[in-house]
């Protein structure tokens, strides 16, 4: 009977890792190597990361002081494994049309360079890298992911000459603060979750699922609450703090209801501010409003800060609203309002916001120990203790040994200048080549 028993614990385990070797999914392969790096399948012997070599899931990917690799994916995901990188593809599953497509990564030392594809435009939670500090939510982006050591980072930004640029804040306006289920539909329709911090851009809706708010603020110093089942669009928002008045800020408001304090643009030229609804269009005199039209049967609004301009649909005579007056426009006609239609929705000019802090922050130089996501283009997000930062394009986060997750004011000059080729370079041995005599550019623009 003992010996049966042993027999059959041997067989259990035999097929069990027969069993475990057909999960391992085939995740893709080796595009390009430069250099010594190695892979390693659990329970195989460990293979040369070299051109054409297969990668699975639970591969673990290594490479040496000057090495890089370039791996794409079967979804399309391509990645270029930064030197002296160790990184694990500890799940990947893709199906072309499936449902649970995922995309898990464990970055242990050193970093990537990224273009996502199919699997991280599936799903808001699809996709995400996990490191010792953070872990990466990606919503199909091109970006860059780091860990610094206590010197790397630090003297390749001492070897650059140029001082750090800016980092391209393009988003219109941030959220200050989600309550409940907050999605934005970009231009192209896709949609995404946004928490506090995240970024919303031009062209772009902002929609709040049935029981949620938020508030919202723009670089211009505008903030705006919204109340459940609310639909706005960012028609035009342009602003320079240099010229304020040359700035555009035009919504419209497709359903719901919100509360408004306008900001810079508005208070150096009026006429560059204008609310669209179903039913009117607002323009301002330096304001705080509100707009509801979650009824379905029309729109009202009210002034309780400065005065109101209301032009009806179809009329060209425009209605001025002093503070604490308003108007119904709808199908059966227009009435007079005496007080605001959304008494229990907080007014924006309650809200504290912390512009600076909101827009660009972090006392971060860019070049102390930690981990650094810079985004090129798309969105990022990153978690540490609990705390979270959207990162839209051309912004950069850090997080320290601390956890907590800050928004740079530049780009660190290790990023910027980076000499690792992106993973859609054309010829990546040829630029690896002219590094090594010293011809070098700046492969991020």
């Amino acid at each position: 009977m003992q010996v049966i028993a042993i027999l059959r614990t041997a067989m259990c385990a035999a097929l069990f890792g027969l069993c475990a070797l057909a999960q391992a999914q085939n995740a893709g392969e080796v595009e390009f190597a430069r250099g010594v790096g190695f892979v390693q399948t659990p329970g195989q012997q460990t293979r040369t990361l070299g051109k054409g070599v297969a990668l699975k899931q639970g591969d673990r990917l290594t490479t040496s002081e000057g090495a890089s690799a370039i791996i794409k994916l079967d979804d399309g995901t391509k990645m270029t494994l930064r030197p002296n990188s160790d990184m694990v593809l500890e799940e990947y599953r893709f199906r072309a049309e499936a449902q649970d497509n995922s995309m898990v990564f464990q970055l242990l030392r050193g970093g990537f360079r990224a273009i996502t594809g199919l699997v991280a435009k599936s799903s808001p939670n699809a996709a995400r890298i996990n490191t010792v500090t953070a872990t990466i939510g990606i919503r199909g982006t091109d970006f860059d992911a780091r860990l610094c050591g206590a010197a790397d980072c630090k003297d390749e930004a001492g070897r650059v000459p140029q001082k750090p640029r800016p980092s391209q804040v393009q988003a219109s306006a941030k959220v200050v603060s989600a309550q409940g289920l907050v999605r934005v539909l970009d231009a192209a329709g896709q949609v995404r979750q946004v928490v506090a911090g995240g970024s919303i851009y031009p062209g772009e809706t902002v929609e709040t699922q049935d029981g949620a708010k938020a508030v919202i603020a723009f670089r211009d110093e505008s903030r705006m609450t919204l109340g459940a089942g609310t639909m706005f669009k960012v028609d035009n928002f342009v602003y320079d703090e240099q010229a304020p008045g040359e700035g555009r800020f035009l919504v419209s408001l497709l359903t719901g209801s919100m509360r408004v304090l306008t900001g810079l643009i508005g208070k150096a030229n009026t006429r560059n501010v204008a609310f669209k609804t179903t039913t009117a269009t607002i323009g301002i005199r330096g304001t705080g409003l509100d707009i509801d039209c979650s009824g379905g049967a029309g729109c009202a609004f009210f002034a309780w800060l400065n005065s109101i301009e209301v032009t009806p649909d179809g009329q060209t005579a425009l209605q001025v609203l002093a503070a604490g007056e308003g108007l119904f426009v709808g199908p059966g006609g227009i009435r007079p309002l005496s007080e605001s239609p959304l008494p229990n929705l907080e007014r924006p000019d309650g809200v504290p916001v912390d512009f600076k802090q909101l827009f660009s922050s972090g006392p971060n130089s860019g070049d102390q120990e930690g981990l650094y996501v810079f985004v090129r283009d798309g969105h990022i997000e990153v978690v540490a203790f609990g705390e979270t930062v959207q990162l839209g394009k051309g912004e950069t986060s850090y997080v320290g040994g601390s956890g907590a997750v800050y928004r740079l004011p530049t780009v660190p000059l290790f990023i910027d200048y980076d000499k690792v080729p992106l993973p859609d370079t054309k010829s990546p041995g040829l630029l690896g080549v002219l590094n090594d005599l010293g011809i070098t550019s700046n492969v991020c623009k």
